[in-house]
């Protein structure tokens, strides 16, 4: 079921995102856009109402963000769903990285940092700033454990480790520092990416986050491509180099540049919350260890 929890959308982009899921075989409820408020896509009320609807009616497995921008932060403010509820699927990235970690935080959620309709699935499968139709599928069908991911990225420090996939968009995890929901990273593969940052930018949200002591039991990082966040001049230090001063001296297993969330390249689809086994060697490896659904 398409829902907007942040910024609006263009309908057009939205309309084929929702055509390349029924192309998938998959059933798409019509998306019904609600009134645009400065640069959300509707009210505060009229967006959570939207989404409480959805996540209770029988006949919805899933919601698929239509994009992300700003705004979903709003939402969360006395937000409450039934314990016996059962989980939907809620795949989007960026933006929608703090409604899945509100949802993981207070329920158990797994989300799916994955694309959406207007982010990914209008441009198509295994096209530039388009997704990745394998990792999409196996996702939300596989339901058996042993699945794995190739991160298609560099490994900066060799090795393997278990443990819970979390994470998301590197500000708004960093934004869960305070809130009743701060995202719990202990015994994590912590998942972390952006775009439009200045590489000072990424190292002062990844200090704050270590200085906060996120980092402190983590047990591996899958990071992002961050694209344009190139390094203001020449010679000064990249995002990769920012990284790599950071997070290495911690020992963990990294893998850097996997195309997850900002990506110019067809976007992978990685659930959050469920166990993993990172294996950084070559390009990267996630084995899923747990199914992230049920049959």
């Amino acid at each position: 079921m398409p829902f907007a929890p942040a910024s609006p959308a263009d309908f057009a982009k939205v309309n084929a995102g929702a055509d390349e899921l029924r192309r998938l075989g998959f059933q798409v409820g019509d998306a019904t856009p609600l009134m645009p408020e400065d640069f959300f896509a509707g009210s505060v009320a009229a967006r959570r109402s939207e989404f409480l609807s959805d996540v209770t009616r029988d006949d919805v497995d899933g919601l698929v963000a239509v994009r992300g921008g700003y705004g979903a932060t709003y939402i969360l403010d006395d937000l409450a769903v039934s314990e016996t509820e059962r989980p939907r699927l809620i795949l989007g990235y960026s933006d929608l990285t703090s409604l899945q970690v509100f949802l993981w935080m207070r329920y158990r959620w797994v989300g799916f940092y994955s694309p959406m309709l207007a982010a990914g699935f209008d441009a198509g499968a295994g096209v530039p700033k388009g997704y990745d139709q394998e990792s999409l599928l196996a996702a939300v069908r596989q339901t058996d454990p042993g699945w794995a991911l190739n991160l298609r990225g560099e490994s900066l420090i060799r090795g393997e480790a278990e443990g819970r996939i979390l994470g998301g968009c590197l500000t708004l995890v960093e934004t869960t520092l305070g809130t009743p929901w701060e995202l719990d990273t202990r015994g994590a593969v912590l998942l972390l990416e952006d775009r439009g940052m200045k590489p000072w930018q990424v190292d002062r949200s990844l200090m704050h986050l270590r200085q906060a002591g996120k980092f402190e039991s983590v047990r591996g990082f899958v990071l992002g491509e961050f694209p344009e966040c190139d390094a203001p001049m020449a010679g000064s230090p990249s995002v990769h180099d920012v990284c790599q001063r950071i997070l290495a001296p911690l020992g963990v297993p990294m893998v850097f540049g996997a195309p997850v969330g900002h990506t110019l390249r067809p976007m992978l689809t990685v659930p959050l919350g469920v166990g993993v086994r990172l294996r950084a060697q070559g390009s990267g490896e996630l084995e899923f260890l747990e199914p992230a659904v049920v049959a």
